[in-house]
């Protein structure tokens, strides 16, 4: 069964987690680091033969345009994670639509590819701000990856459906992160720092059962500063936002050349046929 890889393209600094400490008009004058990591990628994808979909930030492709269009050129799927990584839930209607439409475009734009698909920061669509569904159609996006039916402290809609959903009985196609459902719980089984934390055989485990007993592709994500344990260290953070980011960074890498090796893989507008149309 193939499965969907994306990555969302941001950089260390741009995290949801720091953003009370990295304020964003400091964002220009810090290091940069995105591009040698997506070049990291881009070579480990080719490597195992494998299409991905790149959740690109507008912020990003405005100041990397080469490396968009490489993307692109690569047969990866060019898609939109917003304009300057600001969450869903922390916008008005008409913010979301000027961000959201701002970003398609520009992607458009740079990457001479249409963009179909939308991801949120953070995961930051939920049972609060829906309407942003509508609003993601009504800009011409015709599936989201953004809601995560999971109970956590700053995103999840934990009775969301798991899988492939069509909401309110509108057009745009939802595709949850991948969870497992256990002991009346749905358990994160998709990526970022869950994937990090776990030890592989158990990633493994969750992901295959999601493919042979639920029938279903899996939808796995990851960052690009996720491969990069040599991103300059933030001191003033709390213990638990540290653990959250820091937490086996080195190991990353070589976790992800192995769910490369043991799974199918393909972009999402093609393991999903409803994302392609």
């Amino acid at each position: 069964m193939r499965n969907a890889m994306t990555i969302d393209v941001e950089d260390y600094f741009q995290v949801s987690a720091f953003a009370g400490h990295i304020p964003r008009e400091h964002w220009d004058r810090l290091p940069c680091r995105v591009e040698p990591n997506i070049e990291r990628i881009l070579a480990l994808l080719d490597e195992h033969d494998v299409r991905a979909t790149f959740f690109t930030l507008g912020w990003i492709a405005e100041r990397y345009p080469a490396m968009v269009r490489r993307i692109v050129d690569g047969g990866h799927e060019l898609a939109s994670h917003g304009y300057a990584h600001r969450r869903a839930s922390e916008q008005d209607r008409r913010e979301f639509l000027d961000d959201v439409t701002r970003s398609k475009r520009l992607l458009e734009d740079i990457g001479a590819a249409e963009v179909g698909g939308y991801r949120a920061p953070s995961f930051s669509i939920g049972q609060r701000n829906l309407w942003a569904l509508d609003t993601l159609q009504e800009a011409g996006y015709r599936y989201s990856s953004s809601i995560y039916p999971i109970r956590h402290d700053h995103y999840g809609m934990p009775d969301a459906p798991r899988f492939a959903f069509r909401p309110q009985g509108g057009g745009l196609l939802e595709l949850p992160a991948t969870t497992v459902a256990l002991f009346g719980r749905n358990f994160p089984a998709g990526g970022g720092g869950y994937f990090r934390l776990m030890p592989y055989p158990l990633s493994r485990w969750l992901m295959r059962r999601v493919n042979r007993q639920d029938g279903q592709a899996c939808i796995f994500y990851f960052h690009p500063w996720e491969i990069d344990p040599g991103q300059p260290r933030q001191k003033a953070i709390g213990l638990k936002t540290r653990f959250r980011h820091y937490v086996n960074l080195s190991r990353m890498e070589p976790k992800i050349r192995c769910l490369l090796k043991d799974f199918e893989w393909d972009r999402v507008d093609r393991v999903f046929p409803g994302a392609a149309q």
